[in-house]
């Protein structure tokens, strides 16, 4: 059994554990749903707290799923240029 917490139960922990702001793919239907692609949707947020069931970002909007992600820039390398 692998109880180690992802998606948004992590999101949860690591603002319990004072985390002040946790880029996230965000999303009101599922943590799956929040890390697909939107086509003209801003899906990601910094979310700084979480109550009455809710992240909230930074703008104050509330979100019932926000899975932490990290987000770096893409190289030269990488792309194979």
């Amino acid at each position: 059994m692998n109880n180690e917490l992802k998606g948004s139960d992590l999101t949860r922990a690591m603002l319990a554990g004072g985390h002040k702001q946790i880029w996230c793919a965000v999303c009101d239907e599922s943590d799956e749903q929040a890390m697909m692609d939107h086509y003209d949707n801003d899906f990601t947020a910094y979310i700084v707290s979480f109550h009455d069931g809710y992240f909230h970002c930074r703008a104050g909007t509330p979100w019932s799923f926000a899975v932490p992600i990290k987000i770096s820039a893409v190289t030269q390398h990488e792309i194979e240029m």
